[in-house]
């Protein structure tokens, strides 16, 4: 009994040698089960908590950036409210996958638990400790780079890079994780590392709210965004390469749409078509764009009437046109369709950009009109030689000569600003409304560039010129006008603008004067002959119409360096009176009618009326202009 009882005990109190390893083995497997239960349990609650979750990926961030690099527009946050330790580089989420998330956020927009999975669910990508400092040096200037590529991009019509901008690609292969998983990450992960927006398809306020209201986001610094285009990806690089060539054509302006070229230019006129010929440019990457080389873009009565100038590119030179005549000098492509023949378009929309376009060439231009009008070439022809040496080219009569002609740079459609305004801070050659007065002086030789000033010691009355129109917006008490300005000291002249009118002879009228006075209408373009310091006059006719009167003629005229006063009529001074009963919205709230449209506009309120103005209330206004020569 004692032999088996120390047994026995033996076995219970203490282990064999042979059997430790046994037991040690034994206690492994129950620990590992347990902890692979648990790891089971947590992954099967997890996902069917969150069914839309994509589970965790086996490739390490280093080989996902390795294995499928592609140039991506990324923005950098610095710090997150997930609690993250570290930054992240955070790509774009798949497309059906950022579809489903989009789907569930909009199903539980209420619920704080969602907003909190979609604003802490990323996309991770490892990124060197060379990369992260060089990308925390340049915060400011990414940010700045950023909202001028969005800016763009929403611009362009025809899909085409805007220039500066790079194309936004999604990496169906990228590593997603949640929150925690990235917060496990960053203990392994290399410090440096940035995040961007987590769901970049929701509306600006689901986007904020997913966010966190005290995050910055921030674009990827220029330089590094730079390195990463010109670095190829390991299939199709050479591809992806030529897509990011710079856009020919600028569709961001709101007036008119630019292409400017520069390299191998073809113009085959017979199809109204720029080629611009660029080996380096591979089958099927060509770009292609249609313009109408005139600046009242979103104007379709108005751009209907516009040849439409195709510019593509090619790298097949010897399918491209055959030259028939090659120019040292570069084009410049415009319209004088449109509107022109009225004096203040013939401006606004043609000279005044065409200026702005051409001058930094000094002369060296070629000139090439589209839907030409022979007398409008005369009317401007001392204009139109100042700014080219050359004759003009008729792209019409090119054509259908079957004339190909080419160019080593070409600029399509006219950089324009404002109304009869080149604003210097817009403009590539620092150029403004002065300098383009000057211009017109110097082309059309007018004399003076100061007005009469009161007490010279010359004698000589100040000379004011009113615009009488013939047709529309009569100014019925003319000759009361005119008396009442000889009355005050003025030499008064009357003329008619036409649009038949030898601008050169208009221009010297209008120069010998000291003040210009009209009605609201194309008359008072005019007012760019006046020499600077001088005054302009505008009566507004009744009816809301103050913003549309300044913005035509009022801030030109103080571009140009004139004085301006604003006569606004009262209901009293026009013939809309004896149209309309007095209680009538016309009288009590002209400007709610706006909403009926220009053509409305301009049917009633514009030519709709006459006016006679208070010859007393008009005289103080000719008084201010005197003391305006006086100073």
């Amino acid at each position: 009994m004692k032999g088996g009882g120390g047994d026995k005990a033996g076995r219970g109190g203490r282990l064999l040698p042979q059997q430790q390893p046994l037991r040690l083995e034994s206690q492994r497997f129950r620990l590992l089960s347990l902890v692979g239960g648990c790891f089971v349990f947590c992954l099967v609650f997890l996902l069917s908590s969150r069914p839309d979750a994509t589970a965790f990926g086996t490739v390490s961030p280093r080989a996902s950036l390795d294995g499928a690099r592609r140039p991506a527009a990324v923005k950098t946050l610095r710090t997150s409210s997930s609690g993250f330790g570290g930054d992240f580089h955070v790509d774009i989420l798949p497309q059906q996958q950022r579809q489903r998330l989009r789907q569930s956020v909009e199903q539980s927009a209420g619920d704080k638990t969602a907003t909190e999975w979609v604003r802490d669910t990323v996309i991770v990508e490892e990124r060197s400790d060379a990369e992260a400092s060089e990308a925390a040096a340049e915060p400011e200037e990414a940010g700045r780079d950023g909202d001028g590529n969005a800016a763009a991009a929403a611009s362009n019509p025809d899909d085409q890079p805007a220039p500066g901008a790079e194309e936004k690609e999604v990496r169906d292969d990228a590593v997603v994780i949640t929150a925690a998983a990235a917060a496990a990450t960053t203990t392994t992960a290399q410090p440096a590392a940035e995040i961007t927006a987590t769901a970049p398809d929701l509306p600006e306020g689901k986007a904020r709210a997913a966010g966190g209201g005290q995050s910055k986001l921030q674009e990827q610094p220029a330089r590094q965004r730079q390195e990463e285009l010109h670095e190829p990806a390991q299939s199709g690089g050479g591809d992806h390469h030529q897509r990011q060539r710079p856009p020919l054509c600028d569709f961001s302006d709101f007036r008119s749409d630019i292409c400017d070229m520069a390299g191998d230019i073809r113009l085959d006129a017979n199809a109204s078509a720029f080629v611009v010929v660029d080996p380096a440019t591979g089958a099927g990457s060509g770009q292609w764009h249609r313009v109408r080389p005139y600046p009242r873009k979103g104007d379709e009565t108005c751009m209907g009437r516009i040849t439409e100038v195709t510019v593509r590119s090619t790298g097949d030179a010897p399918g491209a046109p055959r030259c028939t005549r090659s120019h040292a000098a570069p084009a410049v492509v415009f319209s004088i369709g449109g509107y022109t023949g009225n004096i203040f378009h013939d401006f606004s929309d043609v000279l005044v950009p065409l200026y702005n376009t051409a001058q930094r060439y000094r002369g060296d231009v070629q000139l090439v009109m589209a839907n030409v009008a022979s007398w409008w070439l005369v009317k401007y022809d001392k204009l139109l030689h100042e700014l080219s040496r050359h004759a003009p080219l008729d792209l019409a009569k090119a054509g259908a000569a079957g004339e190909v002609h080419c160019f080593p740079r070409a600029v399509v459609s006219l950089r324009a600003h404002k109304e009869l305004i080149i604003e210097r801070e817009r403009s590539a050659d620092g150029l403004a409304t002065p300098d383009f007065t000057r211009f017109v002086r110097r082309a059309l030789s007018l004399p003076r560039d100061a007005p009469t000033r009161l007490g010279d010691g010359t004698g000589r009355k100040p000379r004011l010129l009113i615009i009488s129109r013939h047709r529309t917006r009569l100014l019925l008490n003319l000759d009361a006008v005119v008396r009442a300005a000889e009355e005050v000291g003025f030499e008064a002249v009357v003329n008619e603008s036409d649009v038949g009118n030898d601008i050169a002879q208009v221009g010297a009228l209008i120069n010998s004067c000291d003040a210009l006075v009209g009605v609201h209408g194309a008359g008072l373009t005019n007012m760019m002959f006046l020499p600077p310091g001088a005054t302009l006059v505008q009566i507004v006719p009744w009816g809301g119409l103050q913003w549309m009167a300044r913005a035509d003629y009022g801030d030109p005229a103080e571009a140009m360096g004139l004085r301006y006063i604003q006569y606004e009529v009262g209901v009293g001074e026009s013939t809309l009176k004896d149209k309309f009963p007095s209680g009538h919205k016309i009288f009590t709230d002209p400007t709610s009618l706006h909403k009926k449209g220009f053509m409305f506009i301009r049917q009633t309120l514009m030519d709709g009326q006459d006016i006679a103005v208070d010859v007393g209330r008009f005289r103080e206004v000719l008084l201010q202009v005197l003391n305006n020569l006086s100073q």
